[in-house]
């Protein structure tokens, strides 16, 4: 199953993405951070962190370099200054 989400995301990634204008304000992409999440921590893991950063990517948040997580969470913690 994991091969095959991974196929649908490469899929999007070359054909459709393509056809639209790029939106994504983090690094790496969106459909690049949910490849990434998913080979690292499988299906169910890997999409729920795709489809939260998602949820992020629009005009309310900076944006930005946000690489995949080492460690998989529910809640990100806040990081302290």
């Amino acid at each position: 199953m994991k091969k095959i989400v991974m196929l649908v995301i490469r899929f999007y990634q070359k054909f459709i993405s393509p056809l639209k204008p790029p939106t994504c304000i983090y690094t790496p992409t969106c459909s690049e951070y949910t490849y990434w999440a998913v080979q690292k921590f499988g299906v169910f893991k890997g999409l729920f962190l795709g489809f939260k950063r998602i949820l992020r990517c629009n005009p309310l948040h900076k944006g930005g370099e946000d690489p995949v997580p080492d460690e998989f969470y529910i809640i990100r913690r806040r990081r302290s200054s």
